[in-house]
């Protein structure tokens, strides 16, 4: 089995467990709205779009949004969802494809949006290439990824020495903190301009939920003087030139 017939597995799993669960309502989407704001008339990308949750929020916002994802199977959910979207969605579409070779045009977006996606590519490097590519002169990238620089990444060396045959819930999985993540996106062309994360806990007790801290989340100096720590790493970056 090759990682898109693996993706395709894990996606289908996902949905039949909780077919009305709605993936736009994951923390980090709320970091990627904040920054945001209006977006009608914007031409989005969103890579890694998973069952589209976002990208249907995105189009009945009036922007007009295409959310690209590695996995078939994922799409035909997010195509089926958008299809019975009360009131529709026609500013949105649907395109299978690889973060490392996106099927888009150069210049062709005015922001990209990718949410915890660039851990699970293989070569970070040239997805961000063409995030970058694919993105308008003057536009911008919202990126979020996971952050092991805190007290998560300790417990994951904890739990790999205890339990040496443990799996990933997702077919890839890699981990980095937040200095790996920003030299990513630097080395693939673009300028940071702001930072931020989300969700701070604290796993205090092995075998169990970590401790959430949620007031930190309503506090956006104090959420973005944290953000370092937070397993949810965030980040706004933008391509140089105007449009």
């Amino acid at each position: 089995m090759n990682l898109r017939s693996e993706y395709d597995a894990w996606h289908k799993r996902v949905f039949d467990s909780d077919p009305e669960h709605e993936d736009a309502s994951s923390p980090w989407y709320n970091l990627v709205r904040e920054s945001l704001g209006p977006v009608a008339g914007l031409q989005i990308l969103e890579v890694a779009c998973g069952r589209g949750g976002f990208v249907r929020e995105l189009a009945q916002a009036g922007a007009l949004v295409i959310g690209c994802d590695f996995s078939g199977a994922a799409l035909r959910v997010g195509q089926g969802k958008l299809e019975h979207l009360e009131g529709g969605a026609s500013g949105a579409a649907f395109v299978q494809g690889d973060a490392q070779k996106l099927p888009f045009a150069t210049a062709s977006f005015d922001v990209v949006v990718s949410c915890e996606t660039i851990e699970h590519i293989p070569d970070p490097g040239a997805a961000l290439g063409e995030m970058y590519r694919v993105t308008r002169p003057g536009g911008s990238l919202l990126l979020t990824t996971p952050n092991y620089s805190n007290l998560m990444g300790l417990y994951e060396l904890y739990a790999k020495l205890r339990y040496p045959g443990r799996q990933d819930d997702q077919p890839y999985d890699r981990r980095q903190w937040f200095l790996q993540i920003r030299g990513y996106i630097r080395q693939a062309g673009w300028n940071i301009t702001r930072t931020d994360g989300t969700v701070h806990q604290f796993p205090f007790i092995p075998g169990r939920n970590p401790i959430l801290l949620p007031s930190l989340e309503k506090n956006r100096s104090v959420r973005k003087l944290l953000s370092p720590f937070a397993y949810h790493y965030f980040v706004v970056a933008r391509k140089g030139g105007t449009g």
